[in-house]
C-alpha cells in the first residue's frame, strides 16, 4: 500500500485527487489549515487520515512531517489566487509575494521537509500542482501575481527534480487544465474529475524514470 499526502485537500481538485487514489487502495493524507473541514474530509474516503498543516509556516511544516512516519509520495495542490483584473503594471508587488510565498515558497517548504522521507520510499514522488497561466512558452497578461507564482513554482520543480537526481525521487509540474472548482468558477470548461485525473495519473502511474518535467493530460508540455 502506497501513502499519499496531499496539500490543500479538503475540496476540490486536491479532495477529488485523495478520492480517485483512495478508491485505488492507497493511504491517503489530506492535509489543510483548517482542521474541521479537513477532518470531516478525511471521514468521506477509505483509509484517510487528516494533518493541519499551513503551508506558509515553517513550524506547522516541520510538525506535520512529524507526525507522518511514512510517504511515497507528496502532491504540494494548495494555492491561492487573489488577482484577476489587474496587469503587470498596476497589481500591487506585495499581492505578488503573498501569491508567491503560498503557491511557490509554500510547495519547497514542504517539499524540503518531506524529502527525507520520500527518498525511503522505493519509488518516491514529488508532483506540484501547476497551471497553464504559468507556462513560459505561452504566458498571457491574466492574473500577473498567479501567473507569476506558478512560473516560480515550475522552476522550483525543474531544480528540485537535479538536486533529488539519482535519491530515486521523480519530481514533475503537472497542469490539470481549467476545472469548475471554487478557485476556477461554473464557467471552466474542464470537470474536477478530469483535472484530477492527470495528477493522480502523474502520482501513481507515469513512468519514475521520468522526471524535472511538465505535463497536461498523461503529455509533456513545454515550460
Amino acid at each position: 500500500m502506497k501513502t499519499v499526502l496531499i496539500t490543500g485537500a479538503y475540496r476540490g481538485l486536491g479532495f477529488e485527487v485523495a478520492r480517485q487514489l483512495s478508491e485505488r487502495g492507497w493511504q491517503v493524507i489530506l492535509s489543510a489549515r483548517k482542521k474541521d473541514q479537513g477532518s470531516a474530509a478525511a471521514g468521506r474516503l477509505k483509509q484517510a487520515a487528516f494533518v493541519e498543516l499551513d503551508i506558509t509556516s515553517n513550524a506547522s511544516v516541520a510538525r506535520a512531517a512529524k507526525e507522518v512516519a511514512a510517504l511515497d509520495v507528496l502532491i504540494n495542490n494548495a494555492a491561492i489566487i487573489s488577482d484577476g483584473d489587474e496587469d503587470l503594471l498596476t497589481v500591487p508587488p506585495e499581492l505578488v509575494l503573498r501569491t508567491i510565498e503560498t503557491n511557490a515558497l509554500g510547495a519547497l517548504r514542504v517539499s524540503q521537509a518531506f524529502v527525507p522521507h520520500l527518498v525511503r520510499s522505493s519509488a518516491g514522488r514529488i508532483v506540484n500542482v501547476s497551471s497553464g497561466a504559468g507556462q513560459l512558452s505561452d504566458m498571457g497578461s491574466w492574473s500577473p501575481a498567479y501567473a507569476t507564482s506558478k512560473a516560480t513554482l515550475n522552476a522550483i520543480t525543474c531544480l528540485l527534480a537535479t538536486a533529488l537526481k539519482g535519491k530515486g525521487v521523480a519530481v514533475n509540474s503537472v497542469c490539470p487544465g481549467w476545472c469548475r472548482t471554487e478557485m476556477g468558477g461554473l464557467a471552466a470548461p474542464r470537470s474536477v474529475e478530469e483535472g484530477a485525473a492527470g495528477i493522480a495519473w502523474l502520482a501513481a502511474d507515469a513512468p519514475q524514470d521520468k522526471t524535472g518535467l511538465f505535463w497536461r493530460d498523461q503529455q509533456v508540455i513545454p515550460w
